[in-house]
Protein backbone atom coordinates (compact mmCIF):
# COMPACT_ATOMS: atom_id res chain seq x y z
CA UNK A 1 0.00 0.00 0.00
CA UNK A 2 0.99 3.43 -0.92
CA UNK A 3 1.78 5.79 2.09
CA UNK A 4 0.15 8.36 -0.51
CA UNK A 5 -2.72 6.75 -0.02
CA UNK A 6 -2.81 8.37 3.72
CA UNK A 7 -3.94 11.32 2.13
CA UNK A 8 -6.46 9.74 0.49
CA UNK A 9 -8.53 7.28 3.09
CA UNK A 10 -10.63 9.20 4.59
CA UNK A 11 -11.64 6.50 7.00
CA UNK A 12 -8.18 7.29 8.69
CA UNK A 13 -7.77 11.29 7.82
CA UNK A 14 -4.94 12.09 10.20
CA UNK A 15 -2.82 14.90 10.50
CA UNK A 16 0.61 14.01 11.84
CA UNK A 17 3.04 16.26 13.04
CA UNK A 18 6.45 15.56 12.32
CA UNK A 19 7.60 15.42 15.67
CA UNK A 20 4.77 12.89 16.49
CA UNK A 21 6.47 10.13 14.33
CA UNK A 22 7.58 8.80 17.80
CA UNK A 23 4.14 7.83 18.67
CA UNK A 24 3.54 6.11 15.22
CA UNK A 25 6.05 3.84 16.28
CA UNK A 26 5.03 3.21 19.52
CA UNK A 27 1.57 2.10 17.13
CA UNK A 28 3.90 0.16 14.98
CA UNK A 29 5.74 -1.79 18.08
CA UNK A 30 2.23 -2.42 19.40
CA UNK A 31 2.05 -4.38 16.07
CA UNK A 32 4.68 -6.44 16.32
CA UNK A 33 4.87 -7.16 19.91
CA UNK A 34 1.43 -7.42 21.15
CA UNK A 35 1.41 -6.44 24.35
CA UNK A 36 2.60 -2.98 26.17
CA UNK A 37 4.76 -4.96 27.84
CA UNK A 38 7.15 -5.47 25.30
CA UNK A 39 6.51 -2.33 23.61
CA UNK A 40 7.61 -0.68 26.86
CA UNK A 41 11.18 -3.00 26.50
CA UNK A 42 11.40 -2.13 22.34
CA UNK A 43 11.17 1.63 23.29
CA UNK A 44 12.59 2.04 26.85
CA UNK A 45 9.66 3.84 27.79
CA UNK A 46 7.64 2.72 30.84
CA UNK A 47 3.98 0.93 30.27
CA UNK A 48 2.09 3.79 31.63
CA UNK A 49 3.89 6.30 29.19
CA UNK A 50 3.17 4.04 26.07
CA UNK A 51 -0.31 3.83 27.27
CA UNK A 52 -0.44 7.61 27.29
CA UNK A 53 1.25 7.72 23.77
CA UNK A 54 -1.12 5.70 22.06
CA UNK A 55 -4.41 7.41 23.44
CA UNK A 56 -2.67 10.66 22.11
CA UNK A 57 -2.06 9.21 18.93
CA UNK A 58 -6.35 8.05 18.94
CA UNK A 59 -6.85 11.69 19.73
CA UNK A 60 -5.00 13.18 16.48
CA UNK A 61 -6.12 10.05 14.72
CA UNK A 62 -9.97 11.37 15.67
CA UNK A 63 -10.89 7.37 15.60
CA UNK A 64 -10.51 4.31 17.60
CA UNK A 65 -7.16 2.43 17.18
CA UNK A 66 -7.35 -0.39 19.86
CA UNK A 67 -9.97 -1.90 21.50
CA UNK A 68 -9.38 -4.09 25.13
CA UNK A 69 -10.07 -7.39 25.25
CA UNK A 70 -9.93 -8.73 28.61
CA UNK A 71 -6.07 -7.65 29.46
CA UNK A 72 -4.90 -7.94 26.30
CA UNK A 73 -5.33 -5.10 23.39
CA UNK A 74 -6.33 -5.74 19.79
CA UNK A 75 -6.40 -3.58 16.60
CA UNK A 76 -9.44 -2.43 15.14
CA UNK A 77 -9.83 -1.60 11.13
CA UNK A 78 -8.81 1.90 11.31
CA UNK A 79 -6.01 0.97 13.69
CA UNK A 80 -4.36 -1.37 11.11
CA UNK A 81 -4.84 0.48 8.24
CA UNK A 82 -2.77 2.93 10.08
CA UNK A 83 -0.38 0.67 11.09
CA UNK A 84 -0.13 0.04 7.42
CA UNK A 85 0.41 3.46 6.59
CA UNK A 86 2.97 4.20 9.52
CA UNK A 87 5.37 1.46 8.33
CA UNK A 88 5.63 3.23 5.23
CA UNK A 89 5.79 6.71 6.70
CA UNK A 90 8.65 5.30 9.21
CA UNK A 91 10.91 3.04 6.68
CA UNK A 92 10.55 6.65 4.09
CA UNK A 93 11.96 8.50 7.04
CA UNK A 94 14.59 6.21 8.23
CA UNK A 95 15.30 5.72 4.22
CA UNK A 96 15.98 9.55 4.34
CA UNK A 97 18.37 9.66 7.55
CA UNK A 98 20.25 7.29 5.66
CA UNK A 99 20.84 8.96 2.51
CA UNK A 100 21.68 11.92 3.92
CA UNK A 101 24.16 10.35 6.30
CA UNK A 102 27.66 12.06 6.22
CA UNK A 103 29.09 9.17 4.27
CA UNK A 104 26.94 6.37 4.72
CA UNK A 105 28.79 4.50 6.47
CA UNK A 106 26.83 0.99 6.95
CA UNK A 107 25.98 0.89 10.63
CA UNK A 108 23.97 -0.80 13.17
CA UNK A 109 21.93 -3.85 12.73
CA UNK A 110 20.87 -5.47 9.73
CA UNK A 111 18.39 -8.74 9.93
CA UNK A 112 18.71 -10.94 6.65
CA UNK A 113 16.81 -14.17 5.44
CA UNK A 114 18.25 -16.69 2.94
CA UNK A 115 17.78 -20.04 1.83
CA UNK A 116 19.96 -22.61 3.22
CA UNK A 117 22.53 -23.25 0.14
CA UNK A 118 23.00 -19.03 -0.28
CA UNK A 119 23.53 -18.76 3.19
CA UNK A 120 26.18 -21.57 2.88
CA UNK A 121 27.83 -20.27 0.35
CA UNK A 122 27.46 -17.03 -0.03
CA UNK A 123 25.90 -15.08 2.75
CA UNK A 124 28.26 -16.58 6.03
CA UNK A 125 31.43 -15.52 3.59
CA UNK A 126 29.96 -12.30 3.46
CA UNK A 127 29.44 -11.67 7.02
CA UNK A 128 32.94 -12.83 7.74
CA UNK A 129 34.13 -10.34 5.58
CA UNK A 130 32.08 -7.51 6.77
CA UNK A 131 33.06 -8.23 10.15
CA UNK A 132 36.76 -7.31 9.62
CA UNK A 133 35.63 -4.26 7.13
CA UNK A 134 32.50 -2.65 9.07
CA UNK A 135 32.67 -3.56 12.28
CA UNK A 136 29.81 -1.14 13.43
CA UNK A 137 27.82 -3.21 11.36
CA UNK A 138 26.27 -6.06 13.13
CA UNK A 139 24.08 -8.66 10.88
CA UNK A 140 21.67 -11.26 12.35
CA UNK A 141 20.84 -13.74 9.71
CA UNK A 142 18.00 -16.64 9.82
CA UNK A 143 18.30 -19.53 7.49
CA UNK A 144 14.01 -19.69 5.34
CA UNK A 145 12.95 -20.54 2.29
CA UNK A 146 11.66 -18.03 -0.36
CA UNK A 147 7.86 -18.05 0.82
CA UNK A 148 8.69 -17.79 4.37
CA UNK A 149 10.83 -14.23 3.46
CA UNK A 150 8.52 -13.25 1.91
CA UNK A 151 6.30 -13.27 5.43
CA UNK A 152 9.18 -11.66 7.24
CA UNK A 153 10.17 -9.08 4.71
CA UNK A 154 5.88 -8.45 5.54
CA UNK A 155 6.04 -8.32 8.96
CA UNK A 156 8.66 -6.50 9.25
CA UNK A 157 11.10 -8.82 11.16
CA UNK A 158 13.54 -8.71 8.69
CA UNK A 159 15.15 -5.85 6.73
CA UNK A 160 16.62 -7.46 3.59
CA UNK A 161 15.97 -11.38 1.94
CA UNK A 162 17.78 -13.07 -0.61
CA UNK A 163 15.27 -15.54 -2.45
CA UNK A 164 15.23 -17.87 -5.55
CA UNK A 165 12.59 -18.69 -7.91
CA UNK A 166 12.78 -20.58 -11.26
CA UNK A 167 12.19 -19.65 -14.69
CA UNK A 168 9.55 -21.87 -15.38
CA UNK A 169 7.81 -21.36 -11.86
CA UNK A 170 8.22 -17.38 -11.68
CA UNK A 171 7.73 -16.05 -8.23
CA UNK A 172 9.62 -13.06 -7.90
CA UNK A 173 9.50 -10.21 -10.30
CA UNK A 174 11.98 -7.81 -10.62
CA UNK A 175 11.59 -3.92 -10.48
CA UNK A 176 15.06 -2.65 -9.82
CA UNK A 177 13.96 -1.62 -6.25
CA UNK A 178 12.38 -4.12 -3.84
CA UNK A 179 13.34 -6.80 -5.97
CA UNK A 180 16.68 -7.17 -7.50
CA UNK A 181 17.76 -10.13 -9.78
CA UNK A 182 21.17 -10.84 -8.72
CA UNK A 183 22.01 -13.68 -10.90
CA UNK A 184 20.46 -17.12 -13.19
CA UNK A 185 21.58 -20.17 -12.93
CA UNK A 186 20.73 -23.34 -15.34
CA UNK A 187 18.81 -26.77 -13.46
CA UNK A 188 20.82 -30.02 -14.01
CA UNK A 189 19.47 -33.19 -13.54
CA UNK A 190 21.37 -34.75 -10.48
CA UNK A 191 20.98 -38.87 -11.05
CA UNK A 192 23.03 -41.99 -9.10
CA UNK A 193 26.40 -42.44 -10.88
CA UNK A 194 27.00 -44.80 -13.25
CA UNK A 195 23.17 -45.69 -13.31
CA UNK A 196 21.67 -44.31 -17.23
CA UNK A 197 23.06 -43.86 -20.63
CA UNK A 198 22.87 -40.54 -22.73
CA UNK A 199 19.90 -38.25 -21.89
CA UNK A 200 19.15 -36.15 -24.87
CA UNK A 201 15.39 -35.68 -25.21
CA UNK A 202 12.22 -35.31 -23.39
CA UNK A 203 11.60 -38.94 -24.81
CA UNK A 204 14.98 -40.11 -22.86
CA UNK A 205 13.60 -38.80 -19.70
CA UNK A 206 10.31 -40.59 -19.69
CA UNK A 207 11.85 -43.75 -20.94
CA UNK A 208 14.66 -43.41 -17.99
CA UNK A 209 12.82 -42.01 -15.10
CA UNK A 210 9.38 -42.17 -14.90
CA UNK A 211 9.13 -45.00 -13.38
CA UNK A 212 11.92 -43.40 -10.50
CA UNK A 213 11.00 -41.68 -7.20
CA UNK A 214 12.09 -37.75 -7.28
CA UNK A 215 13.11 -35.22 -4.73
CA UNK A 216 11.17 -32.14 -3.98
CA UNK A 217 11.29 -29.56 -1.00
CA UNK A 218 10.01 -30.43 2.01
CA UNK A 219 9.16 -26.82 3.38
CA UNK A 220 8.07 -25.23 -0.18
CA UNK A 221 6.03 -26.28 -3.41
CA UNK A 222 8.51 -24.68 -5.95
CA UNK A 223 11.13 -27.56 -6.24
CA UNK A 224 7.84 -30.16 -6.55
CA UNK A 225 6.27 -28.27 -9.29
CA UNK A 226 10.01 -27.30 -11.24
CA UNK A 227 9.71 -31.57 -11.32
CA UNK A 228 6.05 -31.91 -12.32
CA UNK A 229 6.61 -28.80 -15.18
CA UNK A 230 9.23 -31.33 -16.32
CA UNK A 231 8.10 -34.20 -16.27
CA UNK A 232 4.86 -32.97 -18.29
CA UNK A 233 6.59 -31.77 -20.84
CA UNK A 234 8.02 -35.52 -21.48
CA UNK A 235 4.44 -36.66 -21.11
CA UNK A 236 4.26 -38.41 -17.48
CA UNK A 237 3.59 -37.80 -14.14
CA UNK A 238 6.49 -37.95 -11.62
CA UNK A 239 6.22 -39.70 -8.18
CA UNK A 240 7.59 -36.51 -5.89
CA UNK A 241 8.64 -39.53 -2.92
CA UNK A 242 10.94 -37.45 -0.95
CA UNK A 243 11.58 -34.16 0.35
CA UNK A 244 14.48 -31.95 2.01
CA UNK A 245 14.73 -27.78 2.03
CA UNK A 246 19.02 -29.05 1.74
CA UNK A 247 20.33 -29.23 -1.74
CA UNK A 248 23.29 -31.52 0.48
CA UNK A 249 20.30 -33.56 1.66
CA UNK A 250 19.08 -33.54 -1.89
CA UNK A 251 22.35 -35.22 -3.25
CA UNK A 252 22.28 -37.65 -0.47
CA UNK A 253 19.19 -38.88 -1.35
CA UNK A 254 20.45 -39.35 -5.04
CA UNK A 255 23.54 -41.03 -4.04
CA UNK A 256 21.89 -43.91 -2.09
CA UNK A 257 20.17 -44.56 -5.51
CA UNK A 258 16.59 -42.95 -3.46
CA UNK A 259 15.59 -40.89 -6.30
CA UNK A 260 16.28 -38.29 -8.56
CA UNK A 261 16.50 -34.52 -8.35
CA UNK A 262 16.75 -31.28 -10.28
CA UNK A 263 19.24 -28.92 -9.08
CA UNK A 264 20.82 -25.71 -9.65
CA UNK A 265 24.62 -26.06 -11.21
CA UNK A 266 26.36 -24.70 -8.20
CA UNK A 267 25.58 -27.22 -5.99
CA UNK A 268 28.87 -29.15 -4.62
CA UNK A 269 29.96 -32.55 -6.40
CA UNK A 270 29.39 -35.31 -4.86
CA UNK A 271 31.27 -38.85 -6.39
CA UNK A 272 28.32 -40.83 -6.39
CA UNK A 273 26.30 -38.53 -8.01
CA UNK A 274 26.67 -37.22 -11.69
CA UNK A 275 24.92 -34.17 -13.02
CA UNK A 276 23.47 -34.07 -16.28
CA UNK A 277 22.62 -31.12 -18.93
CA UNK A 278 18.71 -31.22 -19.41
CA UNK A 279 17.56 -31.46 -23.11
CA UNK A 280 15.65 -27.81 -22.77
CA UNK A 281 17.77 -24.62 -21.50
CA UNK A 282 14.36 -23.15 -20.39
CA UNK A 283 14.61 -24.67 -16.80
CA UNK A 284 16.89 -22.00 -14.49
CA UNK A 285 17.01 -20.39 -10.92
CA UNK A 286 16.63 -17.33 -10.69
CA UNK A 287 18.44 -15.45 -7.25
CA UNK A 288 16.85 -12.28 -6.04
CA UNK A 289 17.51 -9.72 -2.89
CA UNK A 290 14.19 -8.23 -1.88
CA UNK A 291 13.73 -5.51 0.47
CA UNK A 292 10.99 -3.84 2.73
CA UNK A 293 9.57 -0.54 1.24
CA UNK A 294 12.08 2.13 1.52
CA UNK A 295 15.23 0.18 2.32
CA UNK A 296 16.91 -0.52 -0.70
CA UNK A 297 19.21 2.61 -0.70
CA UNK A 298 20.13 1.71 3.04
CA UNK A 299 23.87 1.72 3.58
CA UNK A 300 23.89 -1.67 4.75
CA UNK A 301 21.14 -3.29 2.36
CA UNK A 302 23.38 -1.65 -0.70
CA UNK A 303 26.67 -3.05 1.06
CA UNK A 304 25.33 -6.78 1.86
CA UNK A 305 23.59 -6.55 -1.47
CA UNK A 306 26.44 -5.66 -3.54
CA UNK A 307 28.52 -8.23 -1.85
CA UNK A 308 26.52 -11.30 -2.53
CA UNK A 309 25.77 -10.35 -5.97
CA UNK A 310 29.29 -10.31 -6.62
CA UNK A 311 29.79 -13.72 -4.94
CA UNK A 312 27.24 -15.08 -6.72
CA UNK A 313 28.13 -13.69 -10.36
Amino acid sequence: MSSEKLWMDRSVSVNIDPMDLHLLRVLVELHRHRTMTAVAKATGYGTSTVSVQLAALEKQAGTQLLERVGRTVRFTPAGRRLVEHAEHILAAVENARADMGPCGEPTGLLRVAASASMMSTDLIPVATELRASHPALRLEMQEREPAEVAELLDDDEVDVGFVYDYSVVPRFTDNGTTVRRLCTVPILLALPKGKYGPIESLGDIRALLAEESWIGNSRGVDDTQLVEFLCGMAGFTPTVAHGADSLDLALDFVAADLGVALVPAFVRPCDAVELRELPSRMFERRMFAVTRPGRHTWPAVRLVTERVGARVN
